[in-house]
């Protein structure tokens, strides 16, 4: 699977499992971290978890597994680092928080729309 591949597992993931204001940003000219953040919140601790959980599990179906998951104790965030790729995923509050669409402000807004079912 290659990364654009991965990158629409991903989001199409988060889609149907209804996270909110999904952001994907090309950082790959600008870091050595990743090519890409992906960033979403769900609308509770619970919500949020289950994004991750998800995200982690259609991964591993496509032998996919992540070098690292990190969170808090309360799951207000959550990262999951696939290398080329990092998900972050966030309460709505502890998004607006940290501001990683800001922080990253320079790298590129990745076009997800056609990723994304249509309500």
């Amino acid at each position: 699977m290659n990364e654009k591949e991965k990158l629409e597992l991903i989001v199409k993931t988060l889609d149907s499992k209804r996270g909110e204001d999904i952001q994907a940003l090309k950082i790959s000219d600008l870091t050595i971290l990743a090519d890409y953040f992906v960033i979403v919140n769900g609308t509770s601790n619970t919500h949020s978890r289950t994004l991750a959980d998800e995200v982690e599990f259609q991964l591993s179906q496509k032998g996919i597994e992540p070098l690292r998951r990190e969170s808090d104790t309360g799951n207000t965030w959550i990262i999951l680092d696939y290398g080329d790729i990092i998900v972050h995923v966030f309460y709505k509050e502890t998004r607006s928080f940290y501001k990683l669409e800001g922080l990253w402000a320079d790298g590129e807004q990745i076009d997800i729309s056609g990723y994304l079912t249509k309500e």
